[in-house]
């Protein structure tokens, strides 16, 4: 598996919308901040076609520590998920 990094996704926008790389590269970074700001605020992205970028809430729970075995609290936190359209999932099978 090949891993693409951000100047790849870059050179890849810029060639896809005939964009010199300093345009692409501030447009790929308004996306992301666009995204990262709606999932900050609570909101979802959906992009028809694509996926849907929302907050997930994971309860607090118990864990134990590798090392001691003790038992430990695991607080509470929100983190990102990413839910791929139907056409992203046809395209990949």
């Amino acid at each position: 598996i090949r891993i693409m990094n951000k100047t790849e996704l870059i050179e890849k926008i810029a060639a896809g919308a005939e964009l010199d790389k300093a345009k692409a590269k501030k447009a790929l970074e308004a996306t992301l901040d666009a995204i990262k700001n709606a999932l900050v605020d609570g909101d979802s992205v959906q992009l028809i076609g694509f996926g849907t970028f929302s907050v997930n809430e994971r309860p607090a729970r118990e864990g134990i520590n590798l090392h001691t075995k003790e038992k430990i609290t695991i607080a509470a936190k929100k983190v990102a998920k990413f839910k791929a359209g139907a056409a992203l999932a046809d395209a990949l099978n």
